[in-house]
């Protein structure tokens, strides 16, 4: 395939840099090891080296991680209801997401790390998988990656794509060759049209661009929920109970901070606490500990007990049943500039949800949770307490968020069926002949480069 000779130029100069710094993604590997022995394991996959036999064909979803993946969930059980012929791949780079796959569908689909962006990684990769399309999930842009899909043959798209104001400055450096990557991809699937016109900003044609919505509106909640939580308060006692979900290492002491001043108005308050990274667990623990607190985990206490002020979520995949335990959410990510975590999941399971101030991961959906009064933002720690201390003082308003919460996913989904019906072109024969089995045909909206949709 004629390439035009600056693309040529680029992807050399890219690669060169890659390959040197090859190195230190050993280092790397090590560091994050000792946090997480994970990472000391499966190393052939990340530099695209497999010891069994090339595969027949796959349909390849991409997740960098947790949040990807349970946002990919929909898709992949739609796919595995609908397609229960082709074979599925999905591929992680993180071992949080990778024990996710394996909780989720186990053995059912195939599961390996998405290697580095070095070309023969690359190359080998796409060569013993063999895939009919690359479904990326969100914002994974890799150049040598979506020039080999290109080269081979394979239709990439970008499926729930959201690119934050904040992550298109971050690619300015290699805005030249990203740009041009970007142009290979066949349909980028923006979340929201503010999305979509970074896309296009960032070097996506607008042709290319269109809005199906957000797969994470379309999120399944368990039909066991109410039965969960009457289990989690019958060991716990009927008493207040707040989670602080996806924290981060910096949130910490703020929760801690946070969970002695509302114990002070309400002397038996239960604090759920699932950390972001599984590496931190232990931590929390230790924090809680050292706060005088009474303590269990999920791993090993099983459920709260009545004598606890802090029950540790040490394991994964739980996560939408305990939020359904609290009377009120708090998601992390939100007091350091990290961009926030999963907004609609608490709202999904009918709490109410506070937040610190930085969203920008989740502007769209915060901007709506917060139109509809389903989300309540505060400016630092104290202001996330305060928010925090009058909802578990007022159950109507509680009562109210929980409402609007759920109205607003109800109303959001959709976005499930506009993305099927959009991959069907490149999937292989054998898509059921009946619609209703494939979805309705989406009136996707595509973006002009001046930012108006048409």
């Amino acid at each position: 395939m004629r390439t035009d000779p600056i693309e040529r130029l680029l992807r050399a100069v890219y690669s060169a840099a890659l390959y040197v710094l090859a190195p230190i993604t050993i280092y790397h590997l090590i560091w994050r090891g000792f946090r997480q022995p994970a990472y000391f394991q499966r190393w052939n996959e990340r530099y695209g080296v497999y010891h069994d036999a090339p595969h027949a064909s796959t349909l390849w979803i991409h997740a960098v991680s947790v949040g990807e993946v349970n946002a990919a969930v929909p898709l992949v059980n739609a796919l595995r209801r609908g397609r229960p012929d082709l074979r599925l791949l999905v591929t992680t780079i993180t071992p949080t997401g990778s024990e996710r796959v394996r909780a989720l569908w186990d053995n059912e689909v195939e599961h390996v790390y998405l290697p580095y962006d070095l070309p023969g990684a690359v190359h080998r990769f796409l060569a013993h998988f063999r895939p009919h399309a690359a479904l990326i999930m969100e914002t994974e842009l890799w150049p040598n990656l979506l020039f080999g899909c290109r080269d081979a043959g394979v239709p990439s798209f970008i499926l729930n794509a959201r690119l934050s104001e904040r992550s298109l400055r971050g690619y300015r450096v290699l805005a030249p060759l990203v740009s041009r990557a970007l142009r290979t991809v066949q349909t980028v699937a923006a979340q929201s049209l503010s999305d979509g016109v970074r896309f296009v900003r960032l070097g996506a044609r607008s042709e290319q661009v269109v809005e199906t919505g957000n797969l994470k509106f379309d999120v399944a909640v368990p039909d066991t929920l109410d039965v969960f939580s009457a289990e989690c308060r019958r060991h716990a006692g009927e008493r207040p109970v707040w989670i602080a979900a996806s924290t981060h290492a910096d949130e910490e002491a703020a929760v801690v901070a946070i969970h002695r001043r509302l114990r002070e108005r309400f002397p038996d308050l239960l604090l759920l606490w699932a950390p972001r990274h599984p590496e931190r667990f232990r931590i929390v623990a230790d924090h809680a500990r050292a706060a005088g607190w009474g303590l269990s985990t999920r791993s090993r206490g099983r459920w709260p007990q009545p004598d606890d002020a802090v029950f540790v979520i040490d394991t994964l995949g739980e996560l939408m049943q305990f939020y359904a335990c609290a009377s009120v959410a708090f998601v992390g990510g939100s007091l350091q500039p990290i961009g926030g975590h999963n907004l609609l999941e608490p709202a999904a399971a009918g709490t109410p949800v506070v937040t610190g101030p930085h969203l920008h991961n989740f502007a769209e959906i915060a901007r709506r949770l917060d139109e509809a009064q389903a989300l309540r933002m505060g400016a630092d720690a104290d202001a996330v307490e305060h928010a925090i201390a009058g909802l578990l003082a007022d159950e109507n308003a509680r009562q109210a968020m929980a409402r609007a919460g759920h109205q607003l996913v109800e109303a959001g989904r959709g976005a499930l069926a506009h993305t099927l019906a959009l991959l069907q072109p490149a999937l292989p024969p054998a898509w059921p002949a009946d619609r209703e089995r494939r979805g309705k045909t989406a009136d996707v909206t595509s973006v002009r480069r001046d930012g108006t949709a048409r």
